[in-house]
């Protein structure tokens, strides 16, 4: 399997500026995965830590549901993996399967996407209970973009030891 990714446009409003880096990085996220067994994205590359691609991908489905659907748009809905808010639960990989995960991961950011599509400009807000304010979904789009970017530096790393493959 092989991953498409576009980039970004060099000129573009703001709400399709993030809409596409957004994409931009989820497509590399995925990238990240191609062509690697259950067994290599369940692989923790970096002892002691546990972190894995799989855990990766698992943790981005909690990221989206969190952001989009329970904050913005109010959802009252446990989260993927762990009905008790432990956001730690989906890093653990151990088990788990591409096809579960991304199944996951692909339901969470089609929520995310009809989300904001639907949603009347940036400026729409909702509640994030965790620092106990209403943010914007233009800083939940920044943020999910920060998210990726961030987690897609571990991906690098994580991809490079299993097979060598660097790169974009």
């Amino acid at each position: 399997m092989t991953t498409e990714r576009i980039s970004p446009p060099v000129r573009a409003d703001e709400r399709e500026t993030l809409r596409s880096y957004l994409d931009f990085h989820r497509a590399t996220l995925a990238m990240k995965t191609d062509s690697l067994s259950d067994e290599d994205l369940r692989r923790q590359a970096s002892p002691p830590s546990t972190l894995s691609l799989l855990g990766l991908v698992r943790h981005m489905a909690e990221v989206e549901r969190t952001w989009f659907r329970r904050v913005i748009n109010g959802e009252d809905i446990p989260l993927v993996w762990s009905a008790e808010g432990d956001y730690q639960v989906a890093y653990d990989a151990r088990t788990a399967t591409r096809a579960e995960a991304f199944d996951a991961w692909r339901t969470e950011v089609a929520h995310a996407r009809r989300i904001e599509q639907a949603a009347a400009s940036l400026d729409v807000t909702g509640y994030q209970p965790r620092w106990g304010e209403h943010v914007s979904l233009r800083l939940v789009m920044l943020h999910l973009i920060h998210e990726y970017a961030r987690h897609n530096g571990h991906a690098d790393f994580l991809r490079e030891a299993i097979d060598g493959t660097v790169g974009p």
